[in-house]
């Protein structure tokens, strides 16, 4: 839980080089034409919009999911709201 604290108190581009340096890329997903992308740290799963769809660009927008299965119930109800 102190791993969330703490990631959510670093500003965008930290967030982004933390995830770089200490998580695991899961993938990525492509939602209203954008590309975004899954990481992994520990227990936290984070998704990043860069302004150009690259991970080479500027963050633009970061979301933070704590724990498995609300990623799980998130990736679903996002799914479903598309139909």
């Amino acid at each position: 839980m102190i791993h969330k604290f703490f990631f959510s108190r670093l500003s965008l581009e930290n967030k982004v080089k933390y995830l770089h340096k200490k998580g695991v890329t899961l993938g990525s997903r492509v939602k209203n034409g954008r590309h975004i992308y899954i990481y992994m740290v520990r227990n936290l799963f984070v998704e990043v919009v860069y302004k150009d769809d690259t991970t080479f660009s500027a963050p633009e927008k970061v979301n933070m999911v704590h724990g498995l299965q609300n990623l799980t119930q998130y990736l679903e109800s996002d799914f479903k709201s598309r139909f």
